[in-house]
């Protein structure tokens, strides 16, 4: 999914009022011999009646830099998918965050809406990975609110492509080469797949992440040898037509193929972006193809019992 920089930002305006409130502050993870710069947000309970956060057009539920509330929270990182952004699903982390949940989202360098240098790389799905590996070195030891987070109780939201990241996290080996696996990426990815240029670093799983909820995940993962590692709870979800690489027969062999039996939704009527914050009707106008719905599909409906079946599965598990 592609947005012009304007168009992002409009998209996640928002779309539903929390019950209570949100912290919201900035993250950022200084580059090391280890990768690139992070940058994200952070949600967190908060005690102040909520407020406006203006972020250039965005307006959000939160307040700016509260004081984050209890000890021992329970984590969860978000991750986006291709061209996105840490603000595609706010309104899950608000809910997570007024239940008592610290929330992490991060932009993915080289595969964000403002940057898609990499994005159509190889490379690119190797690093996502490691840039979860690095701000959870980060959170756990020199960010501000350290001491907040129960280690413990790690969890992961991916979509699309962050549901890639997830399963490499959780233990999957993606097999790149198998020549069953169709590749709808765009050039170059295909590219370098058909001519073995694969990254030298390895892809490995993270034993601190505990649960794993993953919305249209990309797969390059065909059957149960190469998802034999994942032991973690997965709550999985399929839209019922895919879009932007993902195929709903994918996601469906994932559910057949995993260890563990997932809590696997699929969504009737829906396609790939309804996992997407609800649009606001600015944003419908200039970007139909990721806003507009099939027209029995109620997005801000359905954010409400998704929104509250994540919340849910997270507490059965962290």
């Amino acid at each position: 999914m592609r947005f012009s920089k304007i168009g992002f930002l409009i998209v996640f305006a928002l779309a539903s009022v929390s019950a209570q409130a949100a912290g919201l502050a900035s993250i950022n993870v200084p580059a090391s011999d280890g990768g690139p710069a992070l940058s994200g947000f952070v949600w967190s309970p908060c005690a102040t009646p909520p407020g406006e956060v203006q972020l250039g057009p965005v307006a959000l539920p939160a307040v700016r830099d509260c004081p984050i509330v209890g000890e021992k929270l329970p984590l969860v990182i978000v991750s986006h998918g291709h061209g996105g952004g840490s603000l595609n699903h706010h309104d899950t982390a608000e809910m997570l965050a007024d239940a008592g949940f610290l929330v992490v989202a991060l932009n993915h360098p080289g595969d964000n809406f403002s940057d898609l240098s990499r994005a159509g790389d190889i490379s690119i799905m190797f690093q996502r990975p490691a840039d979860v590996k690095r701000l959870l070195d980060f959170i756990l030891g020199k960010w501000y609110g350290a001491a907040k987070v129960d280690p413990d109780r790690i969890g992961f939201f991916g979509f699309s492509r962050g549901g890639y990241t997830g399963l490499v996290l959780a233990g999957a080996m993606p097999d790149f080469r198998d020549p069953t696996v169709s590749c709808p990426e765009p050039a170059p990815i295909c590219g370098e797949i058909r001519r073995n240029e694969m990254p030298a670093e390895p892809l490995a799983r993270d034993g601190r992440i505990k649960a794993l909820v993953l919305a249209d995940p990309l797969s390059f993962f065909t059957d149960k040898k190469s998802l034999k590692s994942v032991a973690a709870p997965i709550q999985l979800w399929s839209s019922e037509h895919g879009g932007d690489g993902v195929l709903p027969e994918s996601v469906a062999a994932l559910a057949a193929n995993l260890p563990e039996k997932p809590d696997f939704h699929v969504v009737s009527a829906s396609a790939h972006f309804v996992f997407l914050a609800p649009c606001p009707p600015a944003l419908t106008a200039l970007q139909p193809e990721i806003c507009t719905d099939q027209e029995e599909f109620d997005r801000i409906s359905f954010h409400k019992s998704f929104d509250g079946e994540v919340l849910a599965f997270f507490r059965r598990h962290l």
